[in-house]
């Protein structure tokens, strides 16, 4: 019989095009557009201020995953920073329920895909596309990053594409900087608006604390993973504020708030067989943010099962696959249940304030961590960043919850 251990066969390039897949998906591909329609032309500005935030925190994350490469993840931070047993397994169930909200946020975005250009219903589509991606992801870790690599390499290629496809947009860009850089206009509209828009943008940055629960799968886990965490954030900064650039630049604002496929809409111009492109691999992105988001909820699931802070059930794993099959399977069936009820919009909102809560409980672990190894005169055996970056990143995500809370009370 098998060892009931996960297999380590994951290594850095995997490991960064499923980081940017985690991130370069369905939530860009469908979201890009509701992002301009708040922030309008500095929608570029936006999605580079959740750049830098996310970096905030990922580099928070780097660090701990090469202190605690363990599959529980963000549960077992808190856990060593706090001490407390109860909030470590409260952190692993929000990280669960967010990564299970997120994959009904990209099923929903999938089935509108499909209901756009092949009139299939969306409560068919939606069940059609669950019952594929959790088939996949309880296939074998080894074949579903595969998966998510080639699918991956078609996401950025698409961006690359649509990039080409519009970058004689650029020559404008001398003229309308001040209103791409928000400072044309109203400075507090301008502002509240980049804010509003950076925090609905940040669900198409989140992925990077995904790769965190893959640590048991990784060889090198130590050097390996810190370094995969760091340039999948740069990797992805970069394709989107240069594709948000020339849409906002090619096309107004609203139209592509009004599009359900607004990266389609930038090469429609180049004839049906582009757009159709963009139309397809725009529905896989959705499919490949899908899969990821299940694998991650089952394993943080998986982990927690097997350090009693879920049922035992939860953290047994297949014989023939070696994967947590019957996580996989309970994170599918919920994830269904949500894309059923609530739309795209919302389902990406929880999400990303789920997350946020998280972020600023992980960030506060660090630091305390680090203060503790300061005062023992304790050194990390992997990387090791400056102190005062988990605090940052705990205040800015504490500021984003309240920023946005404030935003859908009195706007």
């Amino acid at each position: 019989m098998p060892p009931s251990t996960l297999k380590r066969n994951i290594t850095l390039p995997f490991l960064v095009f499923y980081g940017v897949g985690t991130m370069v998906g369905g939530g860009f591909y469908a979201l890009m557009g509701k992002v301009a329609g708040i922030a309008g032309t500095a929608t570029p500005v936006a999605f580079a201020v959740t750049g830098i935030l996310a970096l905030v925190t990922a580099l928070s994350f780097a660090e701990l995953a090469s202190r605690y490469p363990v599959s529980m993840g963000s549960a077992r931070y808190v856990y060593e920073g706090y001490g407390r047993a109860w909030l470590s397994k409260l952190t692993g169930w929000l990280v669960i329920f967010s990564g299970i909200v997120s994959a009904a946020a990209l099923v929903v975005a999938s089935a509108g895909f499909l209901n756009e250009m092949l009139a299939i219903s969306p409560v068919a589509g939606a069940i059609l596309i669950v019952l594929i991606m959790v088939a996949v992801a309880s296939w074998g870790i080894g074949e579903a990053v595969a998966v998510v690599t080639v699918i991956t390499a078609v996401e950025v290629l698409a961006l690359l594409y649509i990039f080409a496809a519009n970058i004689d947009s650029l020559g404008e860009f001398p003229a309308r900087w001040p209103e791409l850089l928000a400072i044309a206009g109203p400075a507090q509209f301008n502002w509240m608006a980049i804010t509003a828009g950076s925090f609905l943008a940040f669900y198409a940055m989140i992925g990077f604390e995904d790769m965190v629960t893959l640590a048991e799968e990784v060889k090198d886990v130590r050097r390996v993973l810190p370094k995969a965490i760091v340039a999948s954030i740069l990797i992805t900064t970069l394709l989107y504020v240069g594709v948000s650039m020339v849409a906002v630049l090619s096309l107004d604002s609203k139209r592509l708030a009004d599009s359900a496929t607004p990266l389609a809409e930038l090469v429609r111009d180049r004839g049906r067989f582009a757009a159709f492109g963009i139309w397809l691999v725009s529905l896989i992105t959705g499919l490949n943010g899908a899969l990821v988001q299940f694998i991650m909820a089952a394993r943080v699931a998986y982990g927690m099962a097997r350090s009693g802070q879920a049922p035992k059930w939860l953290g047994k794993i297949g014989h023939r696959t070696r994967t947590p099959v019957r996580a996989t399977l309970a994170a599918g069936g919920i994830a269904l249940l949500l894309a059923l009820s609530l739309a795209l919009t919302p389902l990406a909102k929880i999400t990303s304030a789920l997350l946020l809560v998280v972020f600023a409980l992980v960030n506060l672990a660090l630091w305390r961590v680090k203060g503790r190894d300061a005062q023992a005169g304790n050194t990390s055996n992997g990387l090791s960043i400056w102190r005062w970056v988990p605090l940052a990143g705990f205040t800015v995500s504490v500021l984003m919850l309240g920023f946005q809370a404030w935003y859908e009370l009195f706007r």
